[in-house]
């Protein structure tokens, strides 16, 4: 099980140029954003099942853009998501992120998310001295392991000591829609993450919290 991360500094990019990066509307709108926003990895971030599409072992390729298994085969996230992980970094304050899967290939997952990295966005990202960062280390809070995913939610309130009605779940599966006993908002992405899909998310946790207007 990948557990807590960091306990009291939450995760930031390096410096980046935050109108540059491609970010949802509702990261730069003015209205209130949920504290945390928790992912799901497979079909969520990209586009396959980690413990029944990968092989290890995995090596890094074109700049650790995407891992190739044992067997070539390529992966990596979804288009929007690196654009998407780095705005969230980008907010004042930042989103605190954290993952909730439930696949059995901890490993792998794991390995995935140190091997892909999130580029630089820069007007000239080739002459900026920034270097990329890994996916897993823009993460605040990793919960991977089976189970109900109510469980991974205890864990990651219990850590953050976010309430559960600040938090905000993006993923594939309809039946993980239980963690919403528990106060959190899900926002179903049948084909994955991307900025629109997040920003029908925020906006469902704002209607849903009753926090539609600007707040001092």
């Amino acid at each position: 099980m990948v557990g807590s991360k960091k306990s009291n500094t939450p995760s930031t990019t390096p410096a980046i140029v935050s109108d540059i990066i491609p970010s949802p509307e509702t990261f730069n709108d003015g209205l209130p954003l949920p504290k945390i926003i928790v992912f799901d990895l497979d079909y969520t971030l990209w586009p396959f099942w980690v413990d029944t599409h990968v092989t290890p072992p995995l090596k890094a390729k074109d700049n650790n853009t995407k891992s190739v298994d044992r067997w070539g085969e390529s992966f990596t996230f979804y288009p929007d998501v690196p654009s998407i992980l780095l705005s969230a970094k980008s907010t004042s304050p930042p989103i605190t992120l954290a993952t909730a899967s439930r696949t059995s290939a901890t490993d792998i997952a794991t390995t995935l998310l140190k091997q892909l990295h999130l580029p630089p966005f820069f007007e000239n990202a080739s002459s900026s001295k920034a270097a990329e960062k890994r996916a897993y280390d823009i993460f605040d809070y990793m919960q991977i392991f089976p189970g109900d995913k109510k469980t991974h939610f205890g864990k990651i309130q219990k850590a953050s000591g976010v309430e559960y009605d600040e938090m905000l779940f993006f993923d594939d599966e309809r039946r993980n829609r239980n963690v919403e006993s528990l106060g959190v908002v899900y926002w179903e992405v049948p084909s994955g993450v991307t900025r629109a899909e997040v920003d029908r998310g925020v906006r469902e946790w704002r209607r849903r919290k009753g926090r539609e207007q600007k707040e001092n």
